[in-house]
């Protein structure tokens, strides 16, 4: 199948959504589609964007800048991805997280929207009604279940017989290849306690350095953040066994996790996306926390609704209260004295992810609402209801 991959992000970029449609994209060439990415132009410069994100496969990568402010350049590049689509060669299908993209194609081959977030303000609720409402819309994709739900109560009509196929689809990671051990600053023997990913407000930080403090027989490293945030971070943070390892390339972290003894995923009651604006704790499905449970990693993680529909304590990890720090010490502290749990417990989180959590499983999943036979409908129409 031809496939158009429309994504409203930056590539290459920092951040974790770029990381998320090269895999995706990834995993679609590994299935045998002939994919092609249309996305935002990044600020970044790589110069070569596979090796950056540590892809497989090398597919077509097309990305446009935005050259108005937000609410006109969106859809003046949308209409200029449009028209790249029909100078590229119709596809068979438009996929994507780019809701202006996916508009602005219309009538040029069946649509799947997937969507990591409910959107809030009035414009991109009034585009996804649009959207949503178009029988061409062959299936919605949402990261969580919680966002599913959300999504079938802000939009009724979602949910009716005519509607589009409605897809969960976590997010995942892919098995890890074999290579090197990052050789990490620290003292011989000490406890590596690991987190990757942003320093957004939200994504628990503070527990981090709460626990520098509290474990100081343990070394934390911390690899991610922008540069901004590394500067913020550092000032507060001068101890001597808390390394910040700042950005590294997706396709470099593999060393990264292959060092840890355990690793952490903090995330509190509000949750920040991409730039540290919005929440997103109802329906977060941290890449990150995949990707631990890939290397068979202990993981200490916050006991969020959302999380336990992958994460089950003392199954494939331990859940601790997001802001309870003496629940975070003492499983910590739990883990780094019993070195045969740290190994149940990574065995299954990885046992888990590999029979439920690979990006390849993923590409089937999404695809579902166009190679398996569509529901009946109601009568014909161009246009369905969603209120």
């Amino acid at each position: 199948m031809r496939i158009a991959y429309l994504h409203s992000g930056s590539i290459p970029s920092v951040y974790a959504n770029g990381v998320h449609v090269m895999r995706m994209c990834d995993a679609l060439t590994d299935a045998g589609h002939d994919v092609r990415l249309y996305a935002l132009r990044g600020e970044m410069v790589s110069e070569d964007v596979h090796a950056y994100y540590g892809t497989r496969n090398r597919f077509p990568v097309r990305t446009f800048p935005m050259r108005a402010p937000m609410l006109l350049g969106s859809w003046l590049r949308a209409w200029r991805i449009r028209r790249a689509i029909r100078r590229d060669g119709i596809p068979d299908l438009l996929y994507g997280r780019d809701p202006h993209a996916l508009v602005a194609a219309r009538g040029l081959a069946p649509r799947i929207y997937e969507t990591h977030l409910l959107w809030e303000g009035r414009m991109m609720r009034a585009i996804e009604r649009v959207l949503l409402g178009s029988r061409s819309v062959r299936g919605v994709v949402f990261v969580s279940q919680a966002l599913a739900d959300d999504y079938a109560n802000a939009y009724p009509g979602l949910d009716g017989p005519a509607g589009p196929a409605r897809v969960t689809a976590h997010d995942c990671a892919d098995p890890p290849p074999p290579g090197p051990v990052a050789q990490l600053p620290g003292r011989p023997g000490a406890l590596k306690v690991g987190y990757v990913g942003h320093l957004y407000p939200g994504r628990g930080i503070e527990v981090i350095l709460a626990l520098a403090d509290r474990v100081p027989e343990a070394d934390f490293h911390v690899v991610g953040g922008t540069a901004a945030d590394l500067a913020h971070w550092r000032k507060r943070a001068d101890r001597p066994h808390l390394h910040f390892h700042g950005h590294q390339p997706p396709g470099s972290l593999h060393p990264y996790y292959r060092a840890f003894d355990l690793v952490l995923a903090p995330y509190q009651q509000q949750v920040a996306c991409a730039g540290g604006v919005g929440d997103i704790s109802r329906w977060v499905s941290p890449m990150k926390l995949f990707e631990y449970m890939s290397h068979g990693l202990a993981v200490v993680a916050s006991d969020l609704p959302v999380l336990r529909e992958v994460m089950a304590d003392d199954v494939n990890c331990l859940l601790v209260p997001p802001a309870d720090l003496d629940a975070w010490e003492r499983a910590v502290r739990r883990l780094a004295a019993e070195p045969d749990l740290r190994t149940r417990l990574g065995d299954e989180a990885r046992d888990r992810l590999l029979t439920e959590y690979t990006w390849r499983r993923r590409a089937d999943r999404v695809l579902t609402p166009v190679t398996e036979p569509r529901r009946p409908a109601g009568p014909a129409a161009t246009e369905r209801a969603v209120r």
